[in-house]
């Protein structure tokens, strides 16, 4: 870590010091994100601790004031998420103070993140470049949704199981851009996924887990909209009257209709932004597959 960054920080009249994320009581960490609003419950904490490394900002008596946290792909990639500060500490300097940490841990690996409206300046500023809006969708799923796509002769859809495991990691890593094996056997053991295969060719994907409300529709991976929406009716369909939320950088076209009648409405925006671009999300025009479901905003 770079040891001319500051351990310290004063804030109106106190003292916040910096401390590793793993170090904190869960409590504090799910107290901090219901004061600003965030759905995650302290489970969906637990699963991005134990896949992600962070820090928190304590004050003087060791209350969390705020939070960032990042996910590494490999050696050269990292996403980034879970930047919260408390509303005392919105205006203050506390955000880029932990951002700084984090960038000189990362060093120079690639950097994705999904900024709110309030957070861009700050990424600006610390060279992040947007490239595309995330399109937070979610609501309760309303009855009668649009019937399943016909199969074309030769497609099965079917549940996943741990023998897709690696049809699946393969089939996602030009969609996402980087191979994220450690992050799709965390994925696989808390999520219901469907696959489309055509013989024993995987065409598209989709899992399906708890989180906030009730649950996530992501990652969703496929070619074109039409397998898009065969792979994620089930779970909406499995939904009828519940919540239901998933991410997309798709606001029109057939997948984002399907989803958007079937009632999870545009909720909020983001921004996709990157800081040393070493890989992008695919964009379907070379034939490689497409995300068209996030996992999540913290983890893309």
């Amino acid at each position: 870590m770079d040891s001319e960054l500051p351990r310290t920080l004063n804030v109106d009249n106190f003292e916040m010091r910096f401390a590793d994320v793993a170090n904190v009581e869960l409590s504090q960490l799910h107290a901090l994100s219901i004061s600003v609003g965030w759905p995650h419950r302290a489970a969906d904490w637990q699963h991005l601790l134990d896949i992600g490394k962070g820090y928190v900002a304590l004050d003087e008596i060791g209350r969390v004031g705020a939070s960032a946290m990042w996910f590494p792909h490999g050696p050269d990639f990292t996403t980034f998420g879970m930047l919260i500060t408390s509303p005392r500490l919105q205006t203050n300097g506390t955000a880029k103070w932990l951002m700084e940490r984090i960038m000189a841990d990362c060093g120079h690996t690639c950097i994705r993140l999904n900024s709110t409206r309030d957070a861009r300046r700050l990424y600006s500023l610390l060279g992040f470049k947007p490239k595309r809006t995330v399109y937070q969708c979610q609501g309760t799923v309303i009855p009668p949704i649009a019937g399943p796509l016909p199969l074309e002769d030769g497609l099965v859809l079917r549940r996943l199981d741990r023998n897709d495991l690696d049809a699946v990691i393969a089939f996602d890593a030009p969609a996402f851009g980087v191979d994220r094996r450690v992050h799709m056997l965390r994925l696989f053991d808390s999520s219901v996924g469907y696959g489309l295969y055509e013989g024993q060719q995987l065409r598209a994907f989709s899992m399906r887990r708890r989180f906030g409300k009730g649950h996530v529709v992501g990652p969703v991976i496929a070619r074109n909209d039409e397998d898009a929406i065969r792979v994620t009716h089930p779970h909406v369909a499995a939904h009828i009257d519940g919540f239901l939320r998933l991410d997309t950088h798709f606001d029109t076209g057939p997948f984002a209709t399907f989803i958007q009648q079937s009632g999870l409405v545009i909720y909020d925006t983001v921004t996709t932004m990157v800081r040393q671009e070493a890989a992008s999300y695919g964009t379907g025009e070379d034939g490689n597959p497409v995300v068209y479901g996030m996992v999540s905003q913290s983890l893309g």
